[in-house]
């Protein structure tokens, strides 16, 4: 890493810092601009998704494209949000290696910002993600069978569910040697949590096994929480599960990632 300036020890007032992590947000935003293929990735590659397994499987799954798109919009939804997110440490990695870190580092700015910034940033995103798919699977079919504060209530749990594994993505990007290895590290991780779950099949069609960790298994939990506030299947204890899944990982990756932040800078 490139030697830097020594940190900045200003006394920031509360509003200060919270207009640094808006200021840091919008950068992240506005980043896009010059990153067009990131830009197309979040928004087309939920869409690939919706169209490969609702009209390719569809039929093999439920009997017909229509009946699986119920099904399986929702937990495309939750997995979506696990997806988008765990970019948000290959992005934070990138920013270290390259030496944005170190120049926000020498600035008058609150040392949080950088972190909250970043998280802002990738929410708003993935917040817009989450309305075009939504708005895309009604488009070919699916429908809303629960009240607007119901459905609404459903993207907001994929955000907060969001908030907990951005802290871990974040943590990874901080632990990292390079952007390639957060990816690759994200991939292994994704998969068994999104795929081992009842985001595209009932668990009951799975081997024992995989049944066993597909039940305890937190993106079960939110995509049953979240199917269930869309479309008024029974939701049973699933919402307070994802709920409790996202102050947990908050709670304990949050003060690692700090930690390792403020180690790395």
């Amino acid at each position: 890493m490139a030697s830097v300036a020594a940190p900045a020890t200003h006394r920031l007032a509360p509003w200060t810092a919270v207009q640094h992590c808006f200021t840091l947000a919008w950068r992240n935003l506005v980043q896009l601009k010059s990153n067009p293929g990131e830009l197309a990735g979040f928004i087309i590659q939920p869409l690939v998704f919706i169209v490969l397994f609702v009209y390719v499987f569809g039929g093999a799954i439920a009997g017909t494209s229509g009946s699986y798109l119920q099904y399986v919009l929702p937990g495309l939804i939750a997995q979506s949000g696990v997806f988008s997110i765990m970019a948000t440490g290959a992005g934070l990695n990138q920013d270290i290696t390259n030496g944005v870190f170190d120049r926000l580092r020498s600035l008058p700015i609150a040392r949080s910002a950088p972190l909250v910034g970043r998280t802002m940033g990738e929410l708003v995103r993935f917040a817009a993600s989450l309305v075009i798919l939504l708005a895309f699977g009604m488009l070919i079919g699916f429908r809303v069978h629960t009240n607007p504060l119901e459905a609404a209530a459903g993207l907001l749990l994929v955000l907060a569910f969001g908030v907990g594994l951005a802290w871990v993505s974040m943590l990874i990007g901080l632990l990292a040697k390079s952007a390639t290895t957060v990816q690759l590290f994200s991939g292994v991780l994704m998969f068994p949590i999104t795929f081992g779950s009842n985001v595209m099949v009932q668990t009951s069609t799975m081997p024992g096994w995989l049944q066993a960790w597909a039940n305890v298994n937190p993106v079960s939990y939110l995509s049953t929480a979240v199917r269930g506030l869309l479309t008024g299947t029974p939701l049973g204890s699933s919402v307070w599960w994802s709920l409790g899944w996202s102050v947990l990982l908050t709670a304990v990756f949050a003060p690692l990632a700090i930690a390792a932040y403020r180690r790395k800078v």
